[in-house]
């Protein structure tokens, strides 16, 4: 009898699963009877590729990708890798112990700012407001950070997840481009977004600017990349002009600034003098304002005399910052809550709420001075740990810790420069440079001592 249910045992588990699926099938439905079959596989490749479905998540949330393309938004897929990956890290954090964690300063930083944040969301003025983005945000983005620094342990993963933004980032910048030749979403008749008919997050042309300048630092570090293969080169310049050429579309004014000193920054790693890199960042800008039509704007255009609607707008706004602060000097008007604040504390009402358009009063306004020293030290421990990074690996040079080492410097540059008119100091961005950061200092770190050792083991023998 034994002997037969070897014999026979791939046809008696395929009947088991037939029966099991019609029993499943006549009693709670076809679509739930296939998610619970097609679940064990689910879980087993979500555990089996987790960076795979990590990097994904990155890159989906990040640049909402399934916005960009709406065939993608029944899919539910940003979701579907959430899952994927807290499935994964939670099995190979505490089964398999193959995700070890490690302690960085910047771990600190970072979790010092959380707190802070946390604080801010129940000292907000509209804590429904607060609590609500507490939730669909900044948990993720706290999660993620100690997953991404602590599973990036390889080259290969870097590699991954730098072509993976490169990528993407001129996937959304080919579909900005062809709704601004179709006019497809166009504000103020000029200025492109993507997606503004869904509401997407990349509706708004200074959003999408965001979202597009993160990869300028990728790409350009790709380019000026002299170790690098040349075909590479040749394709990472391609990308970089789509890019850039997206960002001039939007027409804003902090994503431009943004590139001019994402580009210096290389270029200065080529030319060491800051009097010749500033003439070619003004000549630069100015050119990217000539080709953008800023003058053309609605707002913030030729046909406004003196300082412009637009820059006043912000002006306001960032008066309205202070005087949240300097209301609540402690934790600010709270998390997610200038918008809906701004009638209260702004010198100037035009009959409608304003968004900050800086992402540090935006911090200062939101979450008080505290906040702002938090936040700006977060910033300081981020360029510091690149530092070390850079000068570690100096000693055993490796160019592909090199490249994505000035690549996210690059990036934190661009950050800081374009975080003055760009609203971003809670999402994504300077966290995925965050992590990245992390991971690549342990691994430069590691392989110093890797080598340091193998040098040692050399000289005794």
């Amino acid at each position: 009898m034994s002997d037969w249910l070897k014999a026979n045992q791939l046809l008696i588990s395929g009947g088991l699963a037939a029966l099991l699926v019609l029993v499943l099938y006549k009693t709670i439905g076809p679509i739930a009877a296939f998610a619970i079959i097609v679940m064990p596989f689910a879980a087993f490749t979500a555990v089996r590729v987790s960076t795979a479905f990590v990097i994904l998540f990155i890159l989906f949330s990040y640049f909402r990708l399934h916005e960009a393309f709406p065939v993608l938004m029944p899919f539910k897929i940003p979701k579907l890798l959430a899952l994927a990956s807290l499935l994964g890290i939670f099995w190979h954090l505490f089964i398999t112990k193959q995700l070890k964690p490690h302690w960085n300063s910047c771990h600190i930083l970072f979790f010092a700012l959380f707190i802070w944040l946390t604080v801010c969301v129940f000292a907000a003025s509209n804590r429904g407001l607060a609590i609500e983005y507490w939730a669909g945000i900044l948990t993720k983005v706290f999660i993620m950070v100690f997953a991404i620094s602590w599973w990036m342990t390889t080259l290969s993963h870097f590699n991954l997840v730098r072509i993976g933004i490169m990528l993407s980032g001129t996937s959304i910048a080919l579909v900005a481009l062809q709704n601004k030749a179709n006019g497809i979403g166009l504000v103020e008749g000029t200025r492109v977004t993507i997606s503004r008919d869904i509401r997407s997050q990349l509706g708004d042309p200074n959003d999408l600017s965001l979202v597009l300048m993160f990869p300028v630092s990728f790409l350009a570090a790709e380019l000026f990349d002299s170790n690098g293969h040349k075909w590479r080169r040749i394709l990472a310049g391609t990308g970089l002009v789509l890019v850039i050429s997206g960002v001039i579309a939007t027409q804003s004014r902090g994503g431009l600034l943004g590139i001019a000193a994402v580009l210096s920054f290389f270029v200065y790693q080529k030319v060491k003098n800051p009097i010749i890199v500033g003439a070619i960042g003004a000549v630069g800008m100015l050119v990217m304002v000539i080709f953008a039509g800023i003058t053309d704007r609605q707002s913030g255009g030729a046909a406004e005399g003196g300082v412009d609607a637009s820059a006043m707008g912000r002006i306001y706004a960032w008066q309205a910052a202070i005087n949240m602060a300097l209301s609540n000097p402690l934790t600010g008007v709270g998390v997610n809550n200038f918008y809906s604040n701004y009638f209260f504390y702004s010198p100037h009402w035009d009959g409608k709420n304003h968004a900050v358009h800086s992402t540090w009063f935006q911090v200062l306004g939101e979450t008080g001075f505290v906040g702002l020293m938090v936040f700006v030290l977060v910033i300081v421990g981020i360029y510091r740990s690149l530092n070390r990074t850079i000068v570690r690996n100096s000693l055993n040079f490796d160019p592909k810790v090199a490249i994505n080492a000035y690549a996210l410097k690059a990036g934190l540059i661009g950050f800081m420069v374009s975080g003055t008119f760009l609203t971003q100091a809670f999402t994504w961005p300077l966290y995925i440079i965050l992590s990245l950061t992390i991971a690549l200092e342990k691994l430069a770190t590691d392989n110093a001592k890797e080598k340091d050792y193998g040098n040692f083991s050399q000289n005794m023998a």
